[in-house]
């Protein structure tokens, strides 16, 4: 299985984790729908940062 963790960039530069195991991540209605295999979904009013498919991670910014 290649699911991934979303993180948020926290402004002192560290990562604070939102949600593990997430399949699938989109763009809606402004703003980033995430949801894992568990059925858990979570709404992030930002954008993201960076994708790393070998580290299986997304790191997510927050709007400004």
């Amino acid at each position: 299985m290649c699911e991934t963790n979303v993180y948020m960039e926290q402004a002192d530069g560290k990562e604070l984790l939102l949600l593990e195991n997430v399949e699938i991540l989109r763009p809606e209605g402004g703003k980033i729908y995430m949801k894992n295999l568990f059925g858990e979904q979570n709404y992030f009013d930002g954008t993201i940062k960076e994708i790393s498919l070998t580290k299986h991670k997304i790191i997510l910014r927050k709007q400004e």
